[in-house]
């Protein structure tokens, strides 16, 4: 299946105007930095693009700001984990207070989950 260009386009651009707490989270990911594993950011799985992706576990990770807290927001984030969850994608959300003030929390939490990720896998 050919991926839209305009989606791709702005998932490219997406990764140049990265945020603070993107930009921290990928200098903690990138390059096998974690567990050895690799992660993508900005990735397209239309019509989505995700915050950061292994494709390895299956994981999709989710840095969510202040404006994720909305009630549209929330019923959006979850028909849109609901969506991923049946391409049998794991999804894991942090608060991007989280990210940036409790690294060494968030980081636990996603080396426990990536661990039993890996355990369960093929």
């Amino acid at each position: 299946m050919k991926l839209d260009p305009q989606l791709l386009e702005f998932a490219k651009t997406m990764r140049s105007n990265a945020t603070d707490t993107e930009h921290l989270m990928w200098q903690l990911l990138r390059a096998k930095r974690f567990m050895n594993l690799k992660f993508r950011r900005q990735h397209v799985i239309a019509p989505y693009i995700v915050d950061f992706y292994c494709h390895e576990l299956g994981l999709v990770i989710e840095l969510d700001g202040s404006q994720h807290g909305t009630d549209d927001a929330i019923e959006y984030d979850a028909e849109r984990t609901r969506f991923l969850e049946a391409l049998d994608l794991r999804v894991v959300r942090y608060w991007n207070h989280d990210v940036l003030n409790r690294t060494d929390v968030v980081l636990e939490d996603l080396w426990r989950r990536c661990s039993e990720l890996k355990q369960t896998s093929p």
